[in-house]
């Protein structure tokens, strides 16, 4: 990902969520040089994922893909390529949030390995001054079993 994709990248993201990230937030990511990438086919972006690596572990704070291109593996094939980063990172585990309303995307990741850790109540903002709890997830990268 670089600065001249963020404007398809908001769009995308503008699609997606009812509280998106806003330029900023991908902007400041990239300058602190978090782990964002793109997913292209052809000249189309089509998903995007940012995470961050810390000590022994690394942090994905987002991955989205376009509602087009949905349901066609692309979030699995980003989160094995977000993993084998983790790896080489020497990072033993790989940490996320998600919205507890987000089954889909809970599946998907359980389909990949992770494992429910926890909540965090009222991590995520919702309608009208009200906020969602996050399930919190983990993945040990060491061994490609959960915790």
């Amino acid at each position: 990902m670089r600065k001249e994709d963020l404007s398809e990248v908001i769009a995308i993201e503008a699609t997606l969520y009812s509280h998106p990230w806003s330029y900023k937030n991908f902007s400041d990511s990239l300058d602190a040089g978090y782990f964002c990438n793109i997913l292209q086919i052809g000249h189309q972006i089509c998903g995007y994922m940012v995470a961050m690596s810390g000590v022994a572990e690394s942090h994905l704070l987002n991955i989205s893909v376009a509602k087009h291109w949905q349901r066609q593996g692309l979030a699995s094939y980003m989160l094995q390529f977000m993993e084998q980063w983790s790896q080489q990172q020497r990072a033993e585990r790989i940490w996320l949030e998600v919205r507890e309303s987000n089954l889909s995307a809970i599946e998907l990741y359980q389909r990949s390995g992770f494992c429910r850790i926890g909540i965090r109540r009222g991590y995520y903002p919702y309608l009208l001054n009200q906020r969602e709890d996050a399930v919190v997830m983990c993945k040990n990268t060491a061994s490609g079993e959960s915790t």
